[in-house]
């Protein structure tokens, strides 16, 4: 798409005026004293008014470059990348900034013609992990699993609700105060949360969770010390021979990373289906079919849920089932194909330990609506999960596979569980990181004999603490 085209776009949608919070914008009227509002001022003929904020100079500049660079497409039809306009443009005004601002004045005017507006730049940076704006003067970031501060600002709500509209519009979703929250995701499956006024107070907050461009594989979690390479042979052999698994863990703890790990040890030769609220698994497996759910429209009808895309993906002829993340009532659709013949099925689940992961998925059976006892809903949660996969995010910041579970079956009333691997804390070094190690409890799994039937050479080293692979 020509330049032009892209500019005319762009002012189709008024998003000229709205990085200027333009009267177009929506406010949060209702929060008053957060923003100072401005009456408007008389339009000229050519050129839409700056608003009286208080902005420095290099803001205030900004703002008049970047209309007169829409002016300068419109009127004048010049179809030439969006760099050379921009220098023209600031030639053409004379603005008084030294030489690096004006490249800075370049780099912020195209993030906002063809990126993320002031996030394009942490967007761009691998050593962030996650970006989270907390309203326009506060973006924070998450560096080496350690939150910070960035230098990163918005002019005010609209500007921030526009990078919003933005993100959300391509996927045909929506953002507004009937509808104030929305997940999303990225052009490259970056996970997007938004939530705006009233909801928002401090307003506009925007999460998003950034994913490597080239995603993680086993050897890159050996290397972060998640897990051992003993620990990763064991788990390619359980995925390889069809065990359902579950990876449990809290918030940001790494739990999708590990699912995209665990997944790429599917064989090429399954067919695998793949349903998430935001499609972010990034799956190297030619044969992949990918679901995602959709919100109900603005009158409330056409959501399709999470549960919904379970049921129908068993009439796809799934080899395998990769749900993103069981919430709610999809569990009991999800344990129920993993007991009815669709063995090798990955999802997680959010839980601090592997007794509270099975508590959960009770509970989110509970969450479907039917009436069932508490046994029967055991049994089939004991029946139907083969492993759990307990990750954790350290104090430190750092993130480990801190157990490896086998469900056992029941026993009474109860769901038997027993540790196969487990990390364990020894202190910390001088940077203040974690000291610690992973290792085997010197329990063999039950199903040993599974994996040796599906032609594995199972080493029992990978079970016994002396043995040469954990020194």
């Amino acid at each position: 798409m020509s330049l032009l085209k892209r500019l005319e776009k762009e002012k189709s949608r008024r998003v000229e005026t709205e990085a200027v919070a333009g009267p177009s914008a929506p406010k949060p009227s209702h929060h008053p004293g957060r923003e100072a509002s401005h009456p408007k001022a008389p339009r000229p003929s050519r050129e839409v008014q700056v608003p009286k904020v208080e902005l420095d100079l290099f803001s205030e500049w900004k703002i008049k470059l970047h209309q007169k660079l829409v002016q300068r497409m419109f009127e004048d039809g010049e179809d030439e990348d969006l760099e050379t306009a921009i220098r023209r443009v600031l030639d053409a005004a004379n603005a008084p900034l030294p030489r690096h601002e004006r490249d800075r004045m370049v780099a912020e005017l195209r993030a906002e013609a063809e990126g993320f507006g002031p996030i394009d730049v942490l967007l761009r940076d691998d050593s962030i992990s996650e970006v989270m704006v907390n309203g326009p003067s506060q973006v924070y970031v998450e560096r080496n699993g350690r939150l910070e501060l960035s230098a990163v600002k918005f002019l005010n709500d609209a500007h921030v609700l526009r990078v919003i509209e933005k993100i959300v519009a391509p996927l045909g979703r929506r953002i507004d105060e009937s509808s104030p929250m929305v997940d999303a995701r990225l052009p490259d499956g970056s996970r997007v949360n938004a939530i705006i006024p009233p909801l928002a107070v401090t307003g506009p907050c925007i999460t998003i969770r950034k994913f490597a461009k080239d995603p993680y594989q086993v050897h890159d979690l050996i290397l972060f010390q998640t897990l051992t390479e003993p620990i990763a042979e064991f788990l390619e052999a359980c995925v390889t021979a069809r065990l359902n698994v579950v990876v449990s863990g809290g918030t940001g703890s790494g739990k999708s990373t590990t699912l995209n790990v665990l997944s790429s040890f599917i064989p090429e030769t399954e067919r695998v289906v793949t349903i998430e609220d935001a499609a972010e698994l990034q799956l190297r497996q030619e044969h992949v079919v990918t679901l995602e759910t959709r919100p109900a429209n603005i009158e409330g009808k056409g959501a399709v849920t999470m549960r919904d895309l379970v049921k129908n993906s068993l009439r796809m002829r799934p080899d395998r089932i990769v749900v993103g993340e069981v919430r709610g009532g999809e569990a009991l659709d999800m344990l129920q194909a993993m007991n009815t013949g669709h063995d090798g099925s990955l999802t997680t689940a959010h839980a601090n330990t592997p007794r509270d992961c099975l508590r959960r998925l009770e509970v989110m059976v509970l969450m479907a609506g039917m009436d069932l006892p508490l046994r029967a809903i055991r049994e089939q949660v004991a029946s139907a999960v083969d492993l759990i996969v307990q990750q954790a995010r350290l104090r430190d910041g750092s993130r480990k596979i801190v157990a490896v579970s086998e469900v056992l079956g029941m026993e009474g009333e109860n769901v038997v569980l027993q540790d196969i691997f487990e990390f364990r804390e020894t202190g910390r070094d001088e940077q203040g990181r974690i000291v610690g190690e992973h290792r085997p409890t010197g329990i063999v799994p039950t199903f040993l004999e599974r994996l040796q039937d599906q032609g594995f050479q199972v080493d029992y080293s990978w079970f016994q603490p002396g043995a040469s692979g954990w020194r």
